[in-house]
């Protein structure tokens, strides 16, 4: 019988070791972010403590207590789930604290997926190390895949640890920062394993709402804070309507792609089209006026442009089930959602 047991006990040693050794490159990886995360969470004060600081700037005192209406607001109002995310404030000292790596197929419009274990998979990669992101995107670049790396302005560590306010947010715009906060709350209500579109585009949807249904609760329709949210509204619809038209095309191009055509002559026709894209967004105009969101640097490759399908492609699909079953009642529709996917779906 011990005999037996110890055999039994080899072998499942033998497995987590496997296990262990198999999984050797997403352990080191989630340590290195569990790290990174729980230094800004044990460095994040506490709200009293921050307000109390007569050293602080009172213009910014003035942001913490909005983002604390923007919570309420948010909580009470449109029924995202209580927690205590954005109650504490981390001083970046004017840092950037993320870095993400997006790959994408060189011709397909298909996002590179990386696996997180219980998490699922994810489009993108985050690193608090930017040397360490660095290196994973010379990883696919290497691979024929094209990248990108980006920052992140807020994020959401899905109800594990207290999300806290960071600094940089202080100095957004009450519309575009009750949008980020409403935004990153909705993930912490609910998301969807394996399914980052859909997570980022609802996310969107209800940041965007929200913010609109908190900036008439505190200003007014008819106030300034209202009227610029909702005109550069305008603007970043007609954008994001362009740049997904243009992934349309970029799509409809790659199926022509045959065997036969070399990377150099792929390679032309792809940027040839990217470059059609970027130059033809300086013909929208709302009012007469042009956009201000304008394109400049190089041109973008195939992850700029999958990044507005992970954002922005199910908008419509949003916009009309609020407008038509729930005849525009937020949070009816919130209510909806929340049943519709529970926050046990992880």
């Amino acid at each position: 019988m011990k005999r037996k047991l110890k055999r039994a006990g080899l072998i499942l040693v033998g497995i987590l070791l496997i296990l262990v050794v198999w999984n050797l490159q997403l352990i080191i990886y989630g340590l290195g972010q569990l790290k990174g995360q729980l230094t800004i969470v044990w460095n994040a004060r506490p709200m009293t403590e921050v307000m109390q600081d007569k050293t602080f700037p009172d213009s910014l005192k003035t942001k913490l207590a909005l983002i604390q209406e923007i919570r309420s607001f948010a909580i009470d109002s449109l029924g995202i789930n209580e927690s205590d995310n954005y109650t504490t404030l981390f001083d970046q000292q004017g840092k950037t604290l993320m870095w993400v790596v997006t790959a994408c197929d060189p011709y397909e419009l298909k996002p590179h997926q990386w696996e997180y274990s219980f998490l699922g998979s994810m489009p993108y990669k985050g690193f608090f190390d930017s040397l360490k992101a660095v290196k994973e995107e010379k990883i696919w670049k290497e691979k024929g895949l094209d990248t990108d790396i980006g920052t992140a302005a807020g994020w959401s560590t899905l109800g594990w640890f207290k999300d806290p306010i960071l600094s940089s947010m202080l100095y957004r715009q009450p519309g575009s920062l009750s949008n980020l906060i409403i935004h990153e709350l909705t993930h912490g209500t609910f998301f969807v394993k394996d399914n980052i579109e859909y997570n980022e585009n609802l996310a969107d949807f209800v940041g965007d709402e929200g913010a609109k249904l908190f900036l008439i609760h505190k200003y007014g329709k008819e106030s300034p804070e209202y009227t610029k949210y909702t005109s550069r509204k305008i603007y970043r619809e007609k954008h994001y309507a362009h740049i997904l038209r243009g992934a349309q095309q970029l799509d409809s191009l790659y199926k022509t792609f045959t065997n036969k055509l070399t990377t150099q002559q792929k390679d032309t026709l792809k940027f040839r089209l990217i470059r059609q894209i970027i130059q033809s967004e300086d013909t929208i105009t709302v009012n007469g006026k042009p956009n201000p969101l304008g394109w400049e640097g190089p041109l973008p490759n195939n992850t700029f442009f999958m990044e507005y399908i992970r954002y922005r492609a199910k908008q419509n699909q949003f916009e009309e089930e609020f407008r038509k079953k729930f005849n525009s009642d937020f949070k009816k529709y919130f209510a909806y959602l929340k049943k519709k996917y529970p926050k046990g779906v992880l």
